[in-house]
């Protein structure tokens, strides 16, 4: 099969064409995101592969469709960016990496709270000026306090057995909680619990219509003063200018992002030379409780093994017509 590649960066090269050894798919790579004024690349090809930031709307679907594509392969676990209303309608089939490494996440989640309960970001900067202070760098003991987990798949799972090492009264909200969820002593609450009784908040939820916004000024007015909200999960589970004035008002102490609701024009590209045009991302990075990183969370080489081989697995099955063996996504 030929695959067109979207959104490819050295290491996605790297990593597919390391699994693709023994294999006869036949790979090219494309820097750009898949988008209406790139589907045209498409043209000649079997499959296309993408990832986060790539667009593919009812008018990608059909041109896609008009190119004889029939499969669509995200090396992701979510889907957010894909109509799947369209896709099916063009008879488009979209599988994914349903987990790749759920460690990747979830050990990035507590890096950040871990620095911005420590302040490390701080005061890396401070030494590098000379400057050896302690005021305001003062954190707390991760230890006794009441940590919510928001969505209780892998990464959750993960991520609650990870804070329960620390010793923290762990809660987690999920509205159909597996019996492997249940199994790890978390307290099982629903989200009224969580707003009001968390210390900290750990976003590992889809982003669907019922989470869109889940942080929002509603859900912040629930949430005790100075109260930590992580996010490695999907930008728009939180409404940014909402959490701004949350942060502004002290109501959120602390703020850690790995995801951000507009990010597809700014992450994984080097924009370090020209000025910032998203004014509230740019506020975002004004506060001194704030640390972002840019969708850096399944950045292991663990995880880019296991999205690759997933990735490849999905397009053999699909070429040998074994659909039941692949990561199939539903409308």
């Amino acid at each position: 099969m030929k695959v067109a590649v979207f959104s490819s960066k050295s290491y996605d090269i790297e990593h597919l064409n390391q699994a693709n050894e023994g294999r006869e798919l036949e790979f090219t790579f494309f820097e750009p995101h898949l988008t209406e004024q790139t589907a045209v690349l498409t043209k000649g090809y079997d499959a296309v592969c993408c990832f986060v930031n790539d667009v593919i709307n009812q008018q990608v679907a059909a041109e896609l469709a008009s190119y004889d594509i029939k499969l669509i392969a995200m090396r992701c676990a979510g889907f957010n960016n894909v109509d799947l209303e369209a896709c099916e309608k063009h008879n488009l089939l979209v599988a994914r990496v349903p987990e790749y490494s759920p460690n990747a996440v979830a050990e990035h989640a507590v890096a950040l709270i871990l620095d911005l309960n420590r302040n490390i970001h701080r005061a890396f900067s401070r030494i590098r000026e000379n400057d050896y202070s302690l005021s305001g760098l003062m954190g707390f003991d991760l230890n006794g306090k009441t940590v919510s987990i928001v969505g209780g798949g892998k990464i959750g799972q993960t991520m609650i057995r990870i804070m329960q090492g620390f010793g923290c009264r762990v809660l987690c909200y999920d509205p159909y909680p597996s019996d492997a969820l249940k199994e790890l002593g978390a307290e099982i609450v629903p989200l009224e619990t969580v707003w009001a009784e968390s210390d900290i908040i750990s976003l590992h939820c889809p982003l669907v219509r019922s989470t869109y916004h889940i942080v929002n000024s509603n859900s912040l007015s629930q949430m005790k003063k100075g109260v930590m909200v992580i996010n490695t999960s999907r930008g728009g589970l939180i409404d940014t200018p909402a959490i701004i004035t949350a942060l502004k008002s002290g109501k959120v102490g602390y703020l850690g992002l790995d995801v951000y609701e507009e990010e597809a024009e700014l992450f994984f590209e080097d924009y370090s030379d020209q000025v910032l045009q998203d004014d509230v991302f740019a506020r975002l990075t004004t506060f001194k409780n704030v640390v972002i990183t840019g969708h850096q969370a399944f950045f292991t080489h663990e995880a880019l093994q296991a999205i690759a081989e997933v990735t490849l697995s999905n397009i053999e099955n699909f070429e040998n017509n074994e659909l039941d063996k692949m990561c199939l996504v539903q409308a």
